[in-house]
């Protein structure tokens, strides 16, 4: 059935897109209700005014109409998604993809023009959400592990230097050990408000020099002591620092502690002895994380599951598929902070572990 006139002038006006229209001298004469939303303007303030209001210069308006006339933006007379800004009543310039025509008499004597505007920035916000979330992915993947040893190693030393403290024997360098760490939490906390925004759908700015803005990571995550003494603890990581030093921390807690470099080895240590709690790495060679999470529920459901990631997101939903599966802890993002190392393992090996999931 064929559209009446006044039916397509309907949808026409009722589209989300701007739509504007003009006579042979680039007066607006149409103006839809999509362009007054999206805009601001009212009819009354843009009908028989110049199109070129609606841009942000006269050179803008001219490039567009001469885009129009040439047949490589999209044929003889028209243009496809050609790109420009308009401006809005209030100021802000909108990116748009224009699609329009210019309009002709019988005698093809050029009577005006008619386009399609749409707004892209949802779209190039999404675009810009994409990238921080490839940035956030190659910064955890670059940084995450070697400042996982850092920060395990600043908390054995500080160790160290509260034994030298309490005996007399150091007075000002544990503020130095200090400044180190407390700088290296920063680190820590920025990455994980990166990842935070990759993995959501906003994020905030804050005024940077001028016109610029920069991306808002400020946020701080409190920690808390506990004690491990006596518990057995396997690590698994493929990663020999970071396992290294996550064994050293465990150790100076009482723990006594054993490590794999894949889920494989873990296995066979399993076979040999009892531990209460397995630390595994997600992301490794051969044997994964969630793979070792179900071997060690299915031969040993006495002993707790903890996964460990340097990723900021569930790309193969590792993480997803594990808790459906009654993984108790997470540990989501390396550098893996001392503190929450320890209330995490502690609150998991003080209570049973979780029975075998029906999923």
């Amino acid at each position: 059935m064929a559209l009446s006139k006044s039916s397509l002038l309907h949808l026409i006006e009722a589209s989300p897109d701007i739509v504007v229209a003009t006579d042979q001298d680039g007066t607006v004469a149409y103006y839809n209700d999509g362009a007054r939303e999206n805009l601001g303007y009212v009819r009354e303030e843009i009908i028989g005014q110049l199109v070129a209001r609606l841009y942000p210069s006269l050179a803008e308006a001219r490039r567009v109409m001469a885009a129009m006339r040439d047949e490589s933006q999209g044929g003889p007379s028209r243009v496809v998604n050609f790109p420009t800004r308009f401006v809005a009543k209030d100021g802000h310039e909108i990116p748009v993809a224009i699609s329009g025509v210019i309009l002709y008499d019988e005698d093809r004597t050029e009577q005006g023009t008619v386009g399609f505007a749409k707004d892209l920035s949802e779209i190039i916000r999404k675009d810009q959400l994409a990238l921080l979330g490839e940035v956030a992915i190659g910064l955890s993947h670059q940084i995450n592990n070697p400042l996982s040893v850092m920060t395990n190693q600043l908390a054995l030393l500080e160790g160290f230097f509260a034994e030298l403290q309490a005996a007399g024997e150091i007075e000002h360098d544990r503020e130095r050990i200090d400044i180190i760490k407390r700088e290296v939490k920063r680190i820590e906390e920025y990455l994980e408000r990166l990842s935070e925004m990759a993995q959501g759908e906003h994020y905030t700015s804050a005024p940077y020099l001028g016109d610029a803005r920069m991306i808002d990571l400020s946020e701080s995550h409190a920690a808390t002591k506990s004690s491990l003494k006596g518990r057995r603890i396997l690590v698994v990581d493929d990663d020999a620092a970071v396992r290294v030093s996550i064994v050293e921390i465990l150790s100076r807690e009482g723990c006594g502690v054993e490590s794999a470099a894949d889920g494989l080895e873990a296995l066979t240590r399993l076979e040999k002895a009892h531990f209460d709690l397995v630390l595994s790495d997600v992301v490794m060679p051969g044997m994964d994380g969630y793979e070792l999470f179900q071997q060690v529920t299915r031969r040993y459901p006495e002993t707790h599951v903890v996964l460990m990631t340097a990723y900021y997101y569930d790309k193969d939903h590792v993480i997803k598929r594990s808790r459906l599966e009654g993984l108790e802890g997470v540990l989501f993002k390396k550098p893996i902070d001392p503190d929450r190392l320890r209330e995490t393992l502690t609150k998991l090996v003080s209570s049973p572990p979780p029975a075998p999931s029906s999923h």
